[in-house]
């Protein structure tokens, strides 16, 4: 089904900044006969051209444009702290995912098989058992170290791209974007570098989480499986088991911190996680909880001034990295698709440097270099 814009939508919008066509063209920077045929029915607006036809006016991608629900990109974020999201974060994801149409064409060809979850049960013994299933697929034990790059693997195979990118470690509302484009049955994963391993890896297992079950990704019962999830497959019943039985004996709150820290540190996870898991593990086996409470561990973690370096320092040290290094990283690091394929498109349709600065979230100049280097 060809998709047309609303132009009920677009009118109402001109009439309100008190705009004619003309002058929506030039805040576009098209032709003033393009926005009369979009107007029409007549054309639709390229990607680049699309997403700033609704910061412009800023309206929302459903409100711009006319598509089957269905084909709809579906949107999640994991969001920096407190951060809350809003319209315009979602509208922007929405339209970065229409951006990103074009681009899956020149992806690798579909897996006629992949790995889903139909059981996102929240409870305790069914979780479990989930990411039981999910660390003997990834080849290890119950009581393992679960490292980030043995998560890498399961993207690729299940159509999930991975777009690594520097955001700056407090600069973004969301420290991970997922796209995903049902009609084309592909999902764009933008992972930032710039934070610490510990979150990172929760952020990679969060995100597998929405890969594998893509029915609940970007709903609210989404989001809640994703987390438990992470934290499950991070830190397992075994694990939580045996933790417990130490930090229990443990004779003041200090050293049962001092427990749950050096499990933290030996499986590079959060001190939260570890907690947090703790906990559940202790609540579902009808044991007594912890001495040590919620808001104390959040105390001792942020005032922790030793959480070890940024992923992207620990990668492309000394940074910034070149454009080769960056773009060469996301292919042996990170097993990603994303370059190769933005390189033939940039190649087979002459598609600008903008193109590239829309889709990776960067300033002009770093996109300029990375385009350079793709083109040349």
């Amino acid at each position: 089904m060809q998709k047309v814009l609303h132009s009920d939508t677009i009118r109402a919008a001109l009439a309100a900044k008190g705009w004619d066509q003309k002058t929506l063209a030039e805040a576009v920077g098209v032709s003033a006969q393009s926005v009369t045929n979009w107007l029409k029915g007549a054309d639709f607006p390229r990607p680049a051209a699309l997403l700033k036809l609704a910061t412009t006016l800023s309206i929302g991608f459903d409100q711009l444009v006319q598509v089957d629900t269905a084909s709809q990109p579906v949107v999640a974020f994991r969001k920096k702290g407190s951060a809350k999201t809003t319209q315009d974060h979602v509208q922007r994801a929405m339209a970065l995912g229409a951006l990103l149409k074009p681009l899956t064409g020149y992806l690798p060809a579909r897996q006629s098989l992949r790995t889903q979850i139909a059981d996102t049960s929240l409870t305790y013994d069914r979780l479990q058992a989930t990411v039981a299933a999910v660390r003997a697929k990834l080849g290890i034990g119950q009581e393992a170290v679960l490292s980030y790059e043995r998560l890498i693997g399961q993207f690729a195979e299940n159509d999930a791209v991975i777009v690594p990118v520097m955001w700056g470690a407090k600069k973004n509302h969301e420290n991970a974007l997922h796209i995903l484009l049902p009609a084309e049955k592909v999902t764009f994963i933008y992972l930032n570098l710039d934070t610490h391993l510990e979150d990172f890896k929760f952020w990679m297992a969060h995100e597998l989480a929405h890969v594998y079950t893509p029915e609940v990704a970007g709903k609210p019962e989404g989001e809640d499986f994703a987390d438990a999830f992470a934290g499950a497959l991070l830190f397992p019943r075994e694990l939580a088991h045996r933790v417990y039985a130490e930090a229990v004996l443990a004779p003041t709150v200090r050293a049962e911190l001092a427990v749950l820290h050096a499990a933290a540190q030996a499986h590079q996870i959060s001190l939260y996680s570890v907690f947090m898991q703790v906990s559940l593990h202790a609540q579902a086996a009808q044991l007594p909880a912890l001495k040590v409470s919620e808001p104390e561990v959040h105390a001792v973690r942020n005032s922790s001034a030793v959480r070890g370096e940024l992923v992207s320092a620990t990668l492309f040290a000394p940074l910034p990295p070149a454009p080769a290094t960056y773009i060469a990283s996301a292919h042996s690091v990170f097993q990603s698709a994303f370059f190769p394929a933005l390189r033939a498109m940039l190649r087979e349709r002459g598609t600008g440097a903008g193109y590239v600065q829309q889709a990776l979230g960067l300033a002009m100049p770093d996109s300029q270099a990375i385009y350079e280097e793709l083109t040349r």
